[in-house]
């Protein structure tokens, strides 16, 4: 069985966000100072790459496997991206990471939206 096209989206536009998630975590200043060690650099660098790992898991089995959760578990990933990025911006103001974030943000709502939608009803088991 082949995917709906809101699926296919939805899975395109996910995969394009994880990417500039992954380029936003490259281009992060990695710059050691007196309040951050360069462990502290490295271990979040490492927690941001398993999470992106994780979160392409959880498009593909949403996409593939046809699990509900999965789209949830994402949406939820962008309301506390979206306060954190709201946060980020208010300390520190918009540098290029930030910015990418923005856009990585905006493909995951609209990767969303086409989940929820059109052909893709249905798709999901719960």
């Amino acid at each position: 069985m082949s995917l709906p096209a809101n699926v296919q989206r939805f899975e395109a536009l996910l995969y394009a966000s994880l990417m500039l998630d992954a380029v936003s975590v490259a281009v992060q200043d990695r710059t050691p100072s007196a309040e951050v060690t360069e462990q502290m650099i490295m271990t979040g660098t490492l927690l941001a790459g398993g999470m992106i790992l994780l979160l392409l898991y959880f498009v593909r089995l949403a996409a593939h496997h046809r699990k509900n959760w999965p789209r949830w578990v994402l949406a939820a990933a962008l309301v506390l991206s979206v306060i954190s990025l709201g946060q980020i911006i208010g300390a520190k103001g918009l540098e290029l990471d930030s910015a990418i974030e923005i856009v990585s943000c905006a493909l995951t709502a609209i990767g969303l939206y086409f989940s929820f939608s059109g052909d893709a009803q249905g798709w999901f088991n719960a």
